[in-house]
């Protein structure tokens, strides 16, 4: 069936909670069947996607999270991997959890102006998996936008699981001003691949691509500083450029971060370790907020 000759009212059927097409359908009767956006007082919602695990979405997202929220804003940073949620490791807050008041639930804060809500707040032990189907993690989404005492958010940073499934459909659908998406990939096909899929996921559900972030690009040794391309180069820059897409920047691979990540200490926080790694997240972030904010 071809995109250039068919609207998205001519392709959906009754179930629209399910169509990638709900943000953007033309049909009034169809339309009518989403779910209403939820009761969130945020200016705007960023989400970070990827096309494939393992390229280093969550550390984006965190740091993201920390860079706008070091500029003043009030963030909320949510948790949507819901099988394999990291942030909260991420950010050394892991033993949480999350308390209800007034039939509400309560962010757990991380400073003053950053507050986080996990999946993995609610696991009874690190370890335990969440074995659930597609409607009950639309109704987890509902209840952590819906039902959370967010309070008034300049950003909520929205770290998505890989690939284009319920949650990402159910995130853009729910979620009130959706300011767009970032995609994260690492340099090689296998990855730039999947990436393309996002970016087009994004489009095609009428969401603008806020930028391309290519991470793992490089290796500096550490013994004599040469720069070895690890997973190739320039992929995520050469998709960006054929989608007509920011691209944000590249980071290259450092155990450093690696390390932050594991002793739940974000990246972008370690300012006075202005290594290249450190110089490059800075600067993705902040063309991203300008980005955003532009």
């Amino acid at each position: 069936m071809s995109e250039n000759t068919t609207k998205p009212s001519d392709t959906c059927d009754s179930n629209c909670s399910s169509c990638p097409h709900g943000t953007t359908c033309e049909d009034a009767e169809k339309r009518s069947n989403l779910p209403p956006k939820a009761a969130v007082d945020v200016r705007h919602v960023i989400l970070v996607l990827s096309g494939k695990g393992g390229v280093g979405k969550s550390t984006v997202s965190v740091n993201l999270a920390y860079a706008l929220s070091n500029k003043g804003r009030q963030v909320g940073l949510l948790d949507l991997d819901i099988h394999g949620p990291n942030i909260p490791k991420m950010l050394g807050i892991e033993q949480h959890q999350l308390l209800a008041e007034d039939n509400k639930i309560v962010p757990v804060r991380v400073t003053g102006s950053l507050q986080v809500v996990s999946m993995a707040f609610l696991l009874p032990q690190p370890d335990s998996p969440v074995i659930w189907r597609g409607a009950m993690k639309n109704t987890a989404i509902s209840q952590f936008l819906n039902e959370t005492r967010w309070g008034s958010l300049d950003y909520l940073v929205v770290d998505l699981p890989p690939g284009t499934g319920d949650e990402a459909l159910s995130i853009a659908q729910l979620a009130p001003n959706v300011r767009g998406a970032v995609i994260v990939t690492t340099p090689q096909d296998v990855s730039t691949l999947d990436s393309t899929k996002a970016i087009s996921f994004v489009e095609k559900i009428g969401l603008e691509v806020l930028g391309v972030i290519e991470n793992m690009s490089g290796f500096a040794c550490p013994h004599c500083g040469e720069m070895i391309d690890l997973f190739g180069s320039g992929g995520g820059e050469r998709i960006a450029k054929a989608h007509n897409v920011p691209f944000l920047g590249s980071i290259p691979i450092d155990i450093e971060m690696r390390k932050a990540g594991d002793e739940g200490r974000p990246f972008i926080i370690r300012k006075g370790e202005k290594t290249p790694s450190w110089i490059a997240i800075n600067e993705v972030m902040e063309r991203l907020v300008s980005v955003v904010e532009g």
